[in-house]
């Protein structure tokens, strides 16, 4: 009797140094993963407040522009008018806004728009941009493509266009409207947000773009699935 309760008290000591391993290596990853996030996070806040709208960027075959801001359009269009590319595709725009709308809006030439400018209204989301994108730049037989969007935007941006345009030469025209260098934008609530919501947006992309083609398929079905029961 007196063996076997030695037996029961070895067991549980074991069990009970088992569960304070498990624990500290589970502490150990959080912390691990937390400082990796962060220090992330600073490389990306670091990286985005570099970026600068360029004084010259090359000719390319088309320009992309991914709504979110009329100066992303602006940006675009002054492209567009000084010969920079041949097309000038803006990505993202609402269902019910015309061509007329949009150069009310930007002061463009209407002219201009009939002729060389496409208007994609389907896609609602950066993945979206990157595929309609894509859609336009193999009807066109596009090889080089200036793309246009917010520096805290453009990471993710070309992330999701590289991974479906592999080929294809993509030429950064970041639009700045607020300055991100020194710690300014710590103080700056809205700032802040943004570059914080993009960041996480920027990892679970760099996520999906390393998982395997199968299983990144799924996981738009499973997204489809959710927005039409939502």
């Amino acid at each position: 009797m007196v063996q076997m309760a030695h037996v029961r008290v070895d067991e549980r000591s074991r069990a009970w140094l088992r569960a304070r391993s498990l624990c500290r290596l589970g502490t150990a990853i959080c912390g691990l993963a937390i400082f990796a996030f962060l220090t992330g996070f600073l490389v990306f806040v670091d990286h985005v407040a570099s970026l600068e709208t360029p004084a010259e960027v090359p000719d390319a075959d088309g320009i992309v522009v991914l709504t979110g801001g009329t100066s992303r359009i602006d940006a675009g269009l002054s492209l567009l008018k000084a010969g920079k590319a041949k097309r000038l595709l803006i990505s993202g725009v609402h269902p019910a806004a015309g061509v007329n709308d949009l150069s009310r809006v930007t002061g463009g030439d209407t002219s201009l728009f009939n002729c060389c400018v496409d208007i994609d209204r389907v896609a609602l989301n950066t993945i979206g941009n990157a595929e309609e994108s894509a859609k336009w730049a193999n009807a066109n037989t596009f090889r080089s493509i200036i793309v246009v969007t917010n520096n805290y935007h453009m990471p993710r941006s070309l992330l999701e266009m590289r991974r479906i345009l592999p080929n294809a030469e993509l030429k950064a025209y970041p639009v700045v409207n607020t300055p991100l260098t020194g710690t300014a934008w710590i103080r700056d609530a809205d700032a802040f947000r943004v570059l914080t919501t993009e960041y996480v947006k920027y990892v679970a992309a760099l996520v999906r773009t390393a998982l395997p083609e199968q299983a990144t398929h799924s996981y738009k079905l499973f997204a489809a699935e959710a927005r039409g029961h939502s």
